[in-house]
């Protein structure tokens, strides 16, 4: 008997992860992300590898432990024992990005080493969320001592005073003067999972537009587009990257979607324009 089997691809697996909020597998769908770029990677193989680093961990901890003696050894375990930290020399290389890349090399940018952390501070039983602090993603946890925001490159943990002059540059390229700056709390709120992935889709998406790699651009917008279905403005880039490909059926219905769902958009003389020249070019 013949038995066909349909695998889903990478990103009909990607799909089936994040169409929910409820139990959204935070660390599985950050690992799938690789999946464009390494076909042959097996995420539950990487899960595994976590669940052996939560094991090893767990063994150092008492029962009795309280929480900030649990963050301490975490810590410990994260960035003395198995040397973890920032890949500083190339910050936008697009392995930083990728879980199990990370998980060999030990080299990361923030958000992909803080999915990593929140894992296995979860795992420990602490209580703990990611921040999409701008520019540097952050992790808090909460002690019975108190809430204390962590940086995931070192684990260092952070007061008002160091977050508030991270937050500086940030409001003065927005042009926010001392009266207009927002409070630092409301940049301090719990990011949800599906907003950790797309920032890290966002990184992925700055590099390869910056590279002009058109086939990758358009593979994470394709992921970003999926998770995000009503973020407009991806339509009109995946659109622009598709006709840079020279994709032009993809881009006019890209572009065109972007027209009928943004009716005020600022660009929108500009896309219309690049609507009628992809047109032209058709016929």
């Amino acid at each position: 008997m013949n038995l066909s089997l349909n695998v889903p691809t990478p990103l009909e697996y990607f799909a089936s992860l994040v169409h929910s909020d409820a139990d959204f597998p935070l660390l599985e769908a950050a690992i799938s992300l690789a999946q464009d770029e390494y076909p042959d990677l097996s995420v539950q193989q990487v899960l595994g590898d976590v669940d052996q680093l939560l094991a090893r961990l767990k063994r150092r901890i008492p029962a009795d432990a309280g929480s900030l003696q649990r963050l301490r050894v975490l810590n410990q375990f994260v960035y003395r024992d198995l040397n973890f930290a920032g890949n500083f020399n190339n910050f936008i290389d697009p392995d930083n990005s990728y879980v199990h890349v990370v998980l060999r090399t030990r080299l990361a940018i923030p958000i992909s080493l803080a999915v990593i952390w929140l894992e296995l501070a979860q795992g420990i039983g602490l209580k703990v969320r990611g921040i999409s602090f701008p520019g540097h993603f952050m992790v808090k946890v909460n002690l019975t001592e108190g809430q204390v925001v962590i940086d995931p490159l070192t684990g260092k943990s952070l007061s008002r005073e160091e977050l508030s002059e991270r937050l500086a540059p940030f409001q003065e390229l927005n042009g926010f003067d001392e009266e207009q700056e927002l409070p630092l709390g409301l940049y301090l709120q719990a990011a949800p999972p599906r907003d950790i992935i797309a920032r890290m889709l966002f990184n992925l998406k700055d590099v390869h537009a910056a590279q002009e790699d058109w086939g990758r651009l358009i593979a994470v917008l394709d992921r970003l587009i999926v998770l995000l279905p009503q973020s407009w403005p991806e339509y009109r880039d995946r659109g622009l990257a598709h006709a840079e490909a020279g994709h032009r059926g993809h881009a006019l219905e890209d572009l065109e979607t972007y027209l009928a769902n943004e009716q005020q958009a600022a660009d929108r003389s500009a896309i219309v324009n690049r609507v009628a020249e992809l047109r032209r070019t058709t016929h």
